[in-house]
């Protein structure tokens, strides 16, 4: 993922150690870092791979963080690209070393996949989380007894201690919402995803305060797309992005069945940004929201 850092600016491995995320901005930062000297030497991936003993598609994945790095590795490629400085070779092993500090989410490793796993530490990172849905309440969100049974549907053959454990680490990325720092949520939601009473009515009903509640936040903004204005902006399906205080860039997450895709280009996040704004003139405004769901909590039986 790209960043704007000029080319002879090594991150500073104290302030990122303390960049929310954990390991899986750090991983970002270092593997931007070590594409841009790699690439400012004109050498190759292939080149590159050869001489930690790896293909190029590996480099690609360390260049793109998607991997833990291992510091010899780092070290060997930091000599091939000619960087002697012994402050900088420090500053980005140490970075190496950080960024293989499992992250609080580890614990739920079993449960995570790794396309996940990705944006669960990039979530914990973001300043800004902007959200589009149209079949379920944003994870951010839900209640607990309706992730129950969002995460029931998606994973139904699953024992239940492994249901619970899901729904427990939905909850346990919520925590941020109202922690220390956290960040500002805009979500955007249709109303049909309001109307699915999910788990059923008492669930739903639940769920529905939840929303009241969460919507007064300082730090939270909801917005409903209703019924009536037929079509819109997202026709493509649910999206989220995400921007950083870090030197990251903005971030686009699309959830597939058993994989994800992430976009960081501009030419890709800005267009989905523009996406957003239109859906959030489409919505009624934020002022209106407690009344919609005031209103869907009534129409419930």
């Amino acid at each position: 993922m790209g960043t704007a850092q000029p080319e002879s600016e090594a991150p500073s491995a104290n302030v990122l150690a303390q960049s929310r995320g954990g390991p899986t901005v750090l991983r970002i930062l270092l593997g931007t870092q070590l594409r841009r000297l790699r690439t400012s030497k004109g050498i190759t991936r292939e080149d590159a791979g050869y001489t930690i003993r790896a293909s190029h598609a590996k480099i690609s994945r360390l260049e793109l963080g998607q991997v833990s790095f291992k510091e010899r590795d780092v070290a060997d490629l930091l000599t091939l690209y000619g960087v002697t400085s012994p402050e900088e070779r420090t500053t980005l092993l140490t970075l190496a070393h950080q960024a293989n500090t499992p992250g609080w989410w580890h614990k739920y490793s079993d449960v995570l996949p790794s396309w996940f796993e990705v944006y669960v530490g990039l979530e914990e990172a973001a300043s800004v989380i902007r959200t589009y849905e149209l079949q379920f309440v944003p994870g951010l969100l839900q209640s607990e007894e309706y992730a129950h049974a969002v995460i029931t549907l998606a994973h139904g053959s699953a024992p239940a201690e492994e249901i619970d454990h899901r729904v427990r680490l939905r909850m346990a990325r919520q925590e941020r919402l109202t922690g220390p720092d956290a960040p500002r949520l805009w979500a955007v939601v249709d109303e049909a995803a309001l109307r699915r009473p999910l788990g059923g009515v008492s669930a739903m009903r639940t769920q529905l305060e939840h929303l009241i509640e969460m919507a007064a936040l300082p730090n939270v903004t909801l917005q409903i797309v209703p019924f009536n204005k037929g079509g819109h902006a997202a026709a493509g399906g649910p999206f989220s992005i995400l921007r950083f205080t870090a030197d990251l860039p903005d971030v686009v997450y699309m959830e597939q069945l058993t994989s994800a895709l992430y976009f960081d280009k501009p030419e890709d996040t800005d267009h989905y940004m523009a996406v957003m704004d239109r859906l959030c003139l489409e919505a009624a405004p934020a002022y209106e929201t407690k009344r919609y769901l005031d209103r869907i909590l009534g129409d419930l039986r």
